[in-house]
């Protein structure tokens, strides 16, 4: 077989390139059945600790230019180990996503002087529409461009580019929205919620650091039970996505799922 014409003849149509990479994988806990809605909050702290210490670790590496802290959660979301764990992937280049959010962050700041997330933190909760639950020092909504049914986004209130910034008890408090946040989800279908879930911090050097807000991504795919989920097709995939449900709608639903799981209430 001939080998790859965008290795042997680059052209400026087809370009590729090696990428090196660190890649770690991270327990919550010892028991395989406590996944992060069921953890109690001080054991999460101890999840958001490390994930600290880690990303403080990658980003000493002077080739790094991102590091990804995320989960998936679940057989649907392609987990093949069902311990209830994450990953963290530090790569030499930004990923398309995060450097697409910059770009918007950028550009929003270059036109108003804001923070493209601040402006929507205070915005959401005046509005109150779109918020799921909230404490002293995070946000979780479903997101008004929300494409997935119930996807979450968590903003902190405070502006900052990573989680080292973030004080002891904001630690803290990170934790209380996640666990808040995803037992929500394990409560709407009585059934445990798959997704994914990732931070997106600021480029770890370089420009674009003081633009950034700190924030987190739930993108779960279950729509109407435990076994339906949305899948991506025809207009969706060739056009734009479609809304399922309003993200006020979505919000009202997770508000209502309640915070205490589904498991532990007495039948």
């Amino acid at each position: 077989m001939p080998e790859s014409r965008i290795v042997n003849e680059p052209d400026p149509l087809l370009c590729a390139r090696p990428e090196r990479g660190i890649c770690r994988v991270v327990c919550y806990s010892p028991r395989h059945d406590l996944t992060l809605s069921r953890l109690p909050v001080a054991a999460i702290v101890e999840v958001v600790d490390l994930w600290v210490a880690e990303y403080t670790a990658l980003a000493a590496h002077p080739w790094i230019e991102h590091v990804q802290i995320f989960e998936n959660r679940g057989e649907m979301m392609g987990a093949s180990n069902p311990h209830p764990h994450g990953q963290i992937w530090a790569t030499e280049s930004v990923p398309d996503e995060p450097a697409r959010e910059r770009a918007a962050f950028e550009a929003h700041h270059a036109k108003t002087g804001h923070c493209l997330l601040c402006e929507c933190a205070m915005l959401e909760s005046r509005l109150a529409e779109r918020v799921v639950c909230d404490n002293e020092a995070f946000l979780a909504i479903v997101p008004f461009w929300a494409v997935w049914p119930f996807e979450t986004l968590i903003i902190s209130r405070r502006h900052v580019a990573e989680m080292s910034e973030f004080s002891p008890p904001e630690r803290e408090r990170l934790a209380d929205i996640l666990r808040r946040v995803t037992t929500r989800y394990d409560n709407l279908f009585r059934a445990p919620f798959p997704y994914s879930m990732g931070f997106h911090q600021g480029p770890v050097r370089g420009a674009g650091r003081g633009q950034w807000h700190f924030h987190g991504h739930f993108y779960p795919p279950l729509l109407r039970s435990a076994t339906i989920r949305k899948f991506m097709v025809g207009f969706e995939l060739l056009g734009s996505p479609q809304r399922d449900l309003l993200p006020e709608e979505a919000a009202a639903r997770l508000r209502d799922a309640g915070e205490t799981h589904y498991a532990d209430s007495s039948p």
